[in-house]
């Protein structure tokens, strides 16, 4: 089928703007086709509108020039002209896995008396992730003495020693991990004797000192 001048009728004529309508038994894929106004190009001009009843639905369209029509607006048809279908698909997923890991310090017993002016052995064994410890002395206010030594871990096990604070009781080592401060360990509370640099003489009750004077005598 083909454009059919005698359907075409003007609704409103002025001098810059025309409306018309256009019956046609057409679909109206066939009217928007190129070219299909080509024997009205003397009567259409652009910016023009025209009301167009096809066989399957009724459009407004609109004149691009005296022989093109634009797609236009469908107006009503017997399948919707446009159509919005929106899929929301969302999808939220967590996993979570956790599995223990064992850290622990275990502090080697210290003696209850340690004499002043020796050094204090530290030795602990380490068990888990800790790649170094902070080796800390405490006094019976739990505050620390320098220096605090950060000791590395090797196969297990930790060694260094402190130097002796002054004369008292109630001194602690604690030792804790360098990056976990809450794993952690405290010895018992031990004591710093004085050092008196005295010793009993092998062939008589003599107290003598280090360079063998005697200080005490029977």
């Amino acid at each position: 089928m083909s454009f059919i001048a005698t359907d075409l009728m003007p609704l409103i004529q002025t001098a810059r703007f025309n409306l018309w309508h256009y019956r046609s038994a057409d679909l109206k894929a066939a009217i928007v086709t190129p070219g299909y106004f080509a024997p009205a190009a003397g009567r259409l001009q652009a910016g023009d509108v025209m009301i167009v009843q096809s066989s399957d639905s009724m459009a407004i369209l609109p004149v691009r020039s005296n022989v093109g029509i634009g797609p236009g607006v469908t107006l009503d048809g017997a399948v919707t002209p446009i159509a919005l279908t929106r899929t929301v698909a969302q999808t939220l997923r967590m996993v979570q896995a956790a599995g223990a890991v064992v850290a622990t310090i275990i502090l080697a017993p210290l003696v209850a008396g340690i004499i002043m002016g020796s050094a204090i052995p530290v030795h602990a064994q380490v068990v888990g992730p800790i790649a170094s410890v902070v080796v800390t002395l405490r006094n019976a206010q739990n505050q620390v003495i320098p220096p605090a030594r950060t000791v590395p871990v090797d196969q297990g096990y930790v060694t260094t020693t402190l130097p002796t604070p002054a004369v008292g009781n109630g001194w602690r080592i604690q030792v804790e991990d360098n990056e976990d401060r809450g794993i952690v360990v405290t010895s018992r509370s031990f004591n710093i004797l004085p050092d008196l640099h005295l010793m009993l003489a092998e062939d008589g009750p003599k107290l003598l000192q280090e360079d063998g004077a005697a200080i005490a005598q029977d």
